[in-house]
């Protein structure tokens, strides 16, 4: 997202934008002067999909010849980047597995959403934050505050650090310890939707308490009642608990973070030059749009009714010859852009009249 103001003169033609062709052609460090040179260049390449990275410390031409003379050249900002996949909860979703996705399994993404928005606020003070469907089965944010543009990679990897409970791969059952680290922002409890409802999801919460007592209890409760809905099942867990004891409360926590709190890529928020796939792009394996997607509103998100390409002809087809986005089901998430941009000059305009303010001072 190109910042406006000042800093567009600067940096708007360093920005690297990378498309993929057809058969999988990759082009790397494109710079455009304005954004009519990158319509043009994306009408005639007609990439698959295209990604934004940093701004560099050269422009479209130098940048491309030190590409291919192999000079270095360095990312000078770019937006402090998350990447939340759905596939990082295959180990307690049980409705969806792999790329699969659905309004239940969701649930999971919303909730990850919801604690990380608040934790970027409160802890960071970060408030220019665009969320965007991946187009097939995951989130993305986008953090365009002046400060989070600005930080080095061993900053972001502090951010990261700081935001991180889960971790481990497939074979670990426990993948959150975090007993004496308060500054971890609590989700609460768990989603009404949570997984339990099969054997194998209620198994699995089961591995994480460490009461042998309280799961043999549950587990002959569970296998005599199958149909004990999930809701019911965490309810009558939480009245087991109560009362047997620090270790086992430790471990009720433990068991809301590992199912509830943001399993962050962590790999895509640590470098300035990494890309990420830009807003409004189409996936090419689900035709969906990658869309921008309201925080507050995240849990009534269905990613399986955004737009799709078809859906979208169909619609400028009905409307007529004159017909244009705005006369399609894009119009609200086009909108929740250009909000999401209008804060941002509003942003820019503050600190260039700080700045001049400062300046006519230090000249007085």
């Amino acid at each position: 997202m190109a910042q406006p103001g000042t800093l567009t003169k600067r940096f708007v033609h360093k920005r690297e934008f990378a498309f993929t062709l057809q058969g999988d052609v990759y082009l790397r460090y494109n710079c455009f002067s304005n954004a009519e040179e990158l319509k043009k260049q994306v009408c005639a390449l007609n990439p698959t999909r295209f990604e934004i990275g940093p701004m560099y410390s050269l422009g479209e031409r130098k940048l491309a010849r030190s590409v291919k003379s192999g000079k270095l050249f360095t990312p000078l900002k770019r937006e402090l980047v998350f990447d939340i996949d759905m596939t990082d909860y295959d180990g307690v979703r049980t409705c969806c597995t792999s790329a699969g996705i659905c309004k239940r399994c969701w649930a999971f993404i919303a909730n990850a959403v919801r604690v990380l928005d608040s934790a970027l606020r409160t802890q960071f003070g970060y408030h220019q934050l665009l969320w965007v469907y991946s187009g097939r089965r995951g989130i993305h944010l986008w953090v365009s505050d002046d400060e989070a543009m600005g930080l080095t990679d061993e900053l972001r990897r502090a951010v990261v650090g700081a935001l991180t409970v889960i971790e481990g791969g497939k074979e670990m059952v426990k993948k959150v310890n975090v007993r004496g680290m308060g500054t971890k922002s609590h989700p609460g409890d768990l989603p009404p939707s949570l997984m339990l409802l099969s054997e194998d999801g209620w198994r699995t919460l089961l591995k994480l308490v460490p009461d042998k007592k309280i799961v043999e209890t549950l587990e002959k409760r569970w296998e005599n009642q199958p149909g004990i809905g999930s809701s019911k099942k965490w309810d009558e867990l939480k009245a087991e608990v109560k009362g047997t004891g620090a270790r086992n409360l430790a471990a009720l926590e433990d068991i809301i973070l590992q199912y509830t709190y943001p399993r962050l890529d962590a790999e895509v928020s640590k470098h300035r030059n990494h890309l990420l796939k830009a807003p409004f792009c189409v996936h090419p394996k689900t035709g969906r749009v990658c869309v921008p997607v309201d925080p507050n509103r995240v849990e009534n998100f269905d990613p399986n009714a955004v737009p799709t390409v078809m859906q979208l002809l169909q619609e400028l087809d009905k409307a007529g010859e004159s017909a244009n986005w705005e006369h399609t089901s894009l119009k609200p998430y086009v909108d929740m852009l250009d909000r999401h941009v209008v804060g941002i000059l509003d942003d820019v305009r503050r600190r260039e009249r700080a700045r001049a303010v400062l300046q006519h001072d230090l000249n007085w």
